[in-house]
Parts: structure tokens; sequence; C-alpha cells
């Protein structure tokens, strides 16, 4: 037996590529297609384990925390994506939702090596953030073992802080030191061990879920529109408008009116269209609501 089969999945060597440098290039593509078709499968089968973060995640927002990635290499670099795309997405502020990557801003563009074998090193970037008892900290590695990523999480929870992790192998070490672990295997990589293919993929669709079905638990979305969006450029407030004409079936001129009324926040704007109001009672209507466009228009669930 061939010694890379008895290896963790990440590291295993895959049947279906062995003759990779011999295929033609749709081949090639193929044999990856297949591949990644194993992916959501995979996921599926974990998706109560993810409930659970997204369900923390929730719960540790709402009471003023924050949702932490801290990874290493690709893992890392996804979790900075995430948390930097919520901000634009659902107006939170940029501390709600952090990307720790090991290595710092620098290992976005350029591996640093080394880095990710600190686990000192994860422990004290993690402590600088003073994590706590509302904070939900996510280890991200897709072997499950990376050395900064599990100091990292060993200092959250030191703190008080509800840890998680996501990573592609079973019975990985992690696992061991989370609250929640997410454990998504889906097979060896068509490279071996280059697990920005499918364990990167792994990760960035369990981020996505993530993030977006907290965002959805705390009220930023209305129906599948995102009514939180911040307007900051041209195609975003256009955006807005379309949102806001979707959610209330009011005109482009009465949507763009309520809009430069409630200060360009698509939320308002709904709620002013909606229940006549102006910008002021529709804002008083939505922090009554917790923030959240449904329960603001439904008569039955606010007396004012």
């Amino acid at each position: 037996m061939n010694s890379l089969s008895k290896l963790a999945t990440t590291e295993g060597r895959n049947p279906a590529s062995e003759g990779l440098d011999q295929l033609s290039t749709l081949e090639v593509l193929r044999v990856m297609n297949d591949e990644d078709h194993r992916v959501p499968e995979a996921i599926a089968s974990q998706l109560p384990d993810i409930a659970a973060v997204v369900e923390a995640a929730v719960k540790g927002l709402s009471a003023g925390g924050r949702l932490i990635y801290a990874g290493a290499g690709t893992s890392g670099r996804l979790g900075v994506l995430d948390a930097v795309e919520c901000p634009p997405t659902f107006s939170t502020k940029p501390t709600m939702v952090v990307g720790l990557i090991a290595g710092g801003q620098q290992a976005m563009f350029q591996a640093v090596e080394g880095a990710e074998d600190d686990a000192d090193r994860g422990a004290q970037e993690m402590n600088m953030l003073q994590p706590g008892p509302h904070d939900v900290v996510v280890g991200l590695a897709a072997s499950g073992r990376t050395p900064w990523v599990v100091g990292a999480v060993r200092a959250a929870k030191r703190a008080g802080a509800v840890t998680a992790s996501v990573c592609c192998n079973r019975h990985a070490v992690i696992s061991d030191e989370v609250d929640l672990p997410v454990e998504v295997d889906a097979g060896p990589e068509v490279l071996t061990g280059s697990t920005r293919l499918k364990a990167g993929t792994v990760q960035k669709l369990v981020l996505n879920m993530v993030s977006t079905a907290t965002m959805v638990g705390l009220g930023k979305t209305y129906g599948n529109l995102m009514v939180d969006v911040c307007p900051s450029n041209e195609k975003l407030r256009q955006r807005a408008m379309s949102i806001v004409m979707a959610a209330t079936g009011c005109s482009r001129d009465d949507a763009i009116t309520a809009l430069h009324e409630s200060g360009g926040h698509a939320k308002t704007a709904i709620v002013m269209v909606l229940l006549g109001m102006t910008a002021a009672q529709a804002r008083a209507r939505l922090v009554e609501a917790g923030g959240a466009v449904r329960a603001a228009i439904d008569e039955n669930y606010l007396h004012l």
C-alpha cells in the first residue's frame, strides 16, 4: 500500500487523479469537476454541526459579541475574506466579524513561511483581541492540526469565548479543543495535499453559511433581500433602490424619495413605505423590533 494512503484525508492520494499529468486538458478539468461535486454532499452531512455554530453566533452577537475567524494560509485568507464582506453586505461594524490570519496582514498577499507553526503566537494574537463570553471564535484549519490555529482557539477558550472549528479531516486535533467542531471530509485532493482545492471550497461554503445565516438570525434580511446593505457606491445605491421596490412594490420614484429621507437606509425606507411613516417613526419602529423589518411591519408583534 502506498504510504500516502495511510495519511489524513487532506494529505492522502486520490486514486481518481493518479495519472493527472497524462490527461488531456479537458480530462484534467473533468476530474477536478467530478471531485468538486463531492463537496456539497460532504457539507450536507454536517449541517447540524454548522447550525450549532450559527446559533451560538446569533446569540453571542445579539449580546454585543463578535464572530472571530482564526486561520493560516488559505484557511486564514478565506476567513478574512468572509469578514471583510460583512460590512458592505450587512452594514455591520468592522469589529463585529473579524478575520485573523497567521503572519498578519502581509500573509493575505504573500505566504509567511513558518507562521502557522507557532502555537504561542496564535495565542498571543488572539489574546490581543481580548475575547470574552459573548464572542464566538472559529478556528479554520484544513488539516485540523495547524499549531497557530490550535493555539488561538485554546486562548479563546481560556478567556471564556465560545469556540468552534472547521476542518476537513475526521477526528482532528482541533475538534477536541473546541466546543463546536465541524468536520467536513470531502476526500483527498486532486493534487495531493493541495488544500486550496476541495478543502478551500469546503471552508468557503461553510463560511458563507455561517455568516449569512447568522445575519439572517440577527434580522439583517427581509425574505431573501439584503435590506441592511450599505450603499457605499453606485452599484450598491442602485441595489438599495431595487431592494426597496422589491420589498414594497413601490415605484422607482417613491423608492428614491424614501431612501433619500432615510439617509440611504433600505430597512427604514421599506418600513416608511409599507406603513406610511416618516423616517423618524420608521427608525423608532425598527428599534423596538430589534432591527428586523418583518417584526417592525407586523401589527400583531408591536404595539406603538
